[in-house]
């Protein structure tokens, strides 16, 4: 299942998020894909679409960035996908 994970960096401190990135990388538990991510201009939120198929693997890695950034984890579909699933109700 893919997740539009929605990062806000507390006190727009993108800087701590950044060194600790470059000291232990994603810190992602096996089963997590990281697909691609974008920051916002303003370096207080980033945007990342991840894959898995057990959202507790999402937990964990959320527990250890919890307190230097606030989630919001959406699972998504792909456009293509919806418009397919929906083709025959119009």
């Amino acid at each position: 299942m893919l997740f539009m994970v929605i990062e806000e960096f507390r006190d727009q401190d993108a800087k701590s998020v950044y060194r600790r990135f470059r000291e232990k990388g994603r810190l992602m538990p096996e089963g997590v894909t990281f697909h691609n991510s974008w920051v916002s201009a303003d370096l207080g939120r980033c945007f990342q679409l991840m894959e898995c198929d057990d959202v507790t693997l999402l937990q964990q890695w959320v527990a250890g960035w919890s307190d230097l950034i606030g989630f919001e984890i959406v699972p998504v579909v792909p456009g293509k996908e919806t418009a397919a699933a929906l083709a025959d109700g119009f």
